[in-house]
Formats: structure tokens, sequence, C-alpha cells
């Protein structure tokens, strides 16, 4: 895949915000069916079979996301990252569960401990 400049980036998340809102909410349904699952409780959520489908729907969800050439680097929060290139230095924009928008970006070889405002 290729890189994304800044503007096609954040046209990107703004596509995806539908799905990485699914993302969030069919995660908290699979972590609670899972416990539930584990303590042997019923929940008003399901059981085994919807604890699947919500694994399968997650994964789905996760392709999808990683279709664009942006990349899923956390689940929990969710951390995607859309590579691109600043200043000639590859990058990588990066976004958390909870940023409003596209605004930080770190140096690809530093990781999320880098992270910067995009000016």
């Amino acid at each position: 895949m290729g890189l994304f400049g800044v503007d096609e980036a954040r046209a990107e998340l703004e596509r995806l915000r539908p799905v990485l809102d699914e993302i969030v909410v069919i995660r908290a349904d699979a972590a609670e069916l899972s416990a539930a699952l584990a303590d042997g409780v019923v929940t008003d959520l399901g059981g085994l079979p919807e604890f699947k489908a919500a694994q399968a729907r997650l994964d789905d969800l996760m392709s999808t996301v990683q279709a664009t050439g942006a990349e899923l680097k956390g689940f929990a929060p969710l951390l995607v990252d859309f590579p691109a290139e600043l200043d000639g230095a590859p990058v990588l924009l990066c976004w958390l569960e909870g940023d409003a928008g596209l605004d930080w970006y770190h140096r690809a070889d530093l990781g999320f401990a880098g992270r910067r405002r995009l000016s």
C-alpha cells in the first residue's frame, strides 16, 4: 500500500469512524461474553454462539481497517496508524481511541513514545 498525505489520512479516518465505533461496541460485548462464559454465568448478550459471532465480526471489522492501508496497532484502546512521509522522513500519522481527529504523528522508528502533534 502507498503512503497517505495528511488530508488523505484524515479523510480516510472519517470514512473509518463508523467501523472504529462498531469495533469499540463489539469489543465490549465480546469482553463481557468472555467473562460470563469463563464464570459460567448467563448474560443478556447471550452465550458461546454470540461470543463466536462477536469474534468473527471483530475480525471482519479489523480487516476492513487494514484493507485501507491503515495499520491497526492497538485493540484496547484502538490505535490506528497511517503510513506517511513528513519532511522526507517516514512517519506514522497516529490516531488513538478518544482523539477528536488525526492530529498526531510519530517517526516510524520511534513508535508511540515519539508521538508529536501535527503542526
